[in-house]
């Protein structure tokens, strides 16, 4: 068995994602990342994972495929015995951004099967094993992070499967917390606000603007390092008596202000 902690970390090679593999290396987690690419797309983000002291194991597949998720974690399972962290970060917007009232049904199946369907299955599965792990060790601790949105409240009409797939995150968090809350395993959300990805690289425009005009009481972009320091402390234990809550990174978009 792996003598380091083991983190996986869904859409782990870009963006928050790779922040938080990074910060989680940095913390003494050897490092699966899960991403749809070719290997050899992503040697720079493994590459800068190993430069951060973890041993890094590229998984490909697809989060929101049955078959793709097993066999990421029989992948794990091989290569480190252990999982001591999920981090489901995996997700799509839409690729189309239609008014409800054009919303498709394809589009909705995309991205719910993507950002919710796929993390809900897949943290069943990775709690099974966890609890396996427990039984064996009773001082085994497990934490589940899962990155959400403040989409999962604030209301976006031209994307309404997003806000819809990330609401549902909301409370398959609540769930798996309460199920798992009396077996060493803390289940968490982050709610991350306007970051600069490639998700938003669109609409860098308009958001600049929007942030000069006080959109945020921070007036900046989020970065993927905000969300990265936050993941790494909830998987270092850091954050106790807490279980099943939200940790919003915005930089002030949803504080209530007159």
């Amino acid at each position: 068995m792996n003598a380091k902690p083991v983190a996986l970390v869904t859409g782990g090679t870009r963006g928050i994602g790779l922040a938080i593999a990074l910060e989680l290396a940095r913390s003494g987690f050897d490092i699966a990342v899960n991403g749809r690419r070719p290997e050899s797309d992503v040697s720079d983000a493994l590459n800068a994972i190993q430069e951060a002291g973890a041993h890094a194991a590229y998984i490909r597949g697809d989060v929101g495929d049955d078959g793709s998720r097993s066999a990421m974690l029989d992948e794990i399972r091989d290569r480190f015995g252990r999982l001591d962290a999920l981090v489901n970060n995996a997700g799509v917007a839409p690729d189309v951004r239609a008014d409800l009232t054009e919303m498709s049904e394809a589009s909705y199946d995309r991205v719910m099967g993507i950002n919710l369907r796929g993390p809900l299955f897949l943290t069943q599965s990775v709690a099974r094993w966890m609890l396996e792990q427990r039984n064996t060790n009773p001082d085994f601790r497990g934490s589940i992070i899962n990155v959400s949105s403040v989409s999962a409240t604030v209301v976006s009409i031209n994307r309404g499967e997003y806000c819809i797939s990330k609401a549902g995150i909301a409370m398959a968090t609540q769930l798996w917390a309460a199920r798992l809350s009396d077996h060493g395993i803390g289940v968490y959300e982050l709610r991350p606000g306007v970051i600069e990805t490639d998700m938003t690289s669109g609409v860098k425009e308009k958001y600049n603007a929007l942030f000069e005009q006080g959109l945020t009481v921070e007036r900046r972009w989020g970065k993927p390092e905000d969300v990265g320091r936050a993941a790494a402390m909830l998987a270092r234990g850091e954050l106790t008596y807490a279980t099943g809550q939200v940790i919003t990174i915005d930089g002030g978009l949803t504080l209530p202000r007159l």
